[in-house]
């Protein structure tokens, strides 16, 4: 028992140094995307990992992405996208989890194993049919056909992390609220989406990157001018025989913001919940 309570601190430092790491290797792209978009064209191909300088600084591309009148329309509709998709997996997918682990009814298993076949099966390969669904639904070029199916990917892996955390939920919580006379939704809303929120934060961290950074969809469904996210307004600036470099750095500098501000803001519960994990 010593021996355990031991190397429970040596196990949370393990998990921090293992999280910093990946964070490093994961944000030096970010950060040389951040460097160049601040330096002239010149200074991007002479000395791509160098800091600006007096000589080198440059905003040509912010001006040139600020310039025109569409990139706010871009970066919010993105930003709704994003952030509405997000609930709606969080909301769905907890509802569901929950479902399958604390209810026994016919048809659980199957279900369950449908949710997982949509992890393994890219969504991307139903483009086809998904394409006809939205037609024939007269949403084509909407933010709502976005909207629906990046939940429809998102909700797999969302019930799979939720379904596991909310099965080692102890019953006995659970059944002393049910004594108390609280109704399945009081428990639900009050006590469980409240302690399976490291569950949630990962779920949103492991969802709103795929989702902010899609190219394939936006392009399919929602190629017009009023509807088009940040990512397809990119390409704007990227030509077949021609790339305006500092206006494509300038534009992804501004468009990582709000998944920064994301993931710290989902990051505490995130890292809470691995190290919450590491410790047991």
């Amino acid at each position: 028992m010593i021996l355990a309570k031991a190397k429970q601190p040596f196990n949370v430092i393990a998990v921090h140094i293992v999280l910093l790491t990946y964070t490093f290797i994961a944000l030096f792209p970010v950060f040389i995307i951040l460097v160049n978009a601040f330096k002239s064209r010149k200074a991007i191909f002479n000395s791509p990992l160098a800091l600006p300088n007096a000589d080198t600084f440059s905003t040509i591309g912010f001006e040139k992405v600020l310039s025109k009148a569409d990139f706010l329309l871009l970066f919010g509709n993105s930003l709704l996208v994003t952030v509405v998709s997000l609930f709606f997996i969080i909301l769905f997918g907890a509802m569901l989890a929950w479902a399958l682990s604390e209810y026994k009814f016919t048809g659980r298993t199957l279900l369950g194993l449908f949710m997982a076949i949509g992890i393994m099966i890219p969504i991307r390969l139903g483009t086809v049919s998904i394409l006809e669904i939205v037609v024939a639904l007269n949403l084509v070029n909407t933010r709502t056909a976005l909207i629906l199916v990046y939940i429809a990917q998102g909700l797999p892996m969302a019930i799979f992390i939720l379904n596991e955390y909310m099965s080692q939920i102890p019953k006995e919580l659970k059944e002393a609220a049910r004594c108390d006379d609280v109704s399945e939704y009081q428990i639900f809303f009050s006590i469980i989406l409240p302690l399976a929120r490291p569950a949630i934060a990962t779920v949103a961290v492991f969802s709103m990157i795929p989702i902010w950074n899609d190219l394939w969809f936006p392009l399919i469904l929602a190629p017009g001018e009023s509807t088009r996210t940040v990512t397809l307004g990119i390409q704007q600036f990227i030509g077949q025989f021609v790339t305006d470099w500092n206006a494509v750095l300038a534009s992804l500098t501004l468009a990582v913001i709000p998944i920064l501000l994301l993931y710290v803001f989902f990051s505490k519960q995130l890292i809470r919940g691995l190290t919450a994990g590491a410790v047991k």
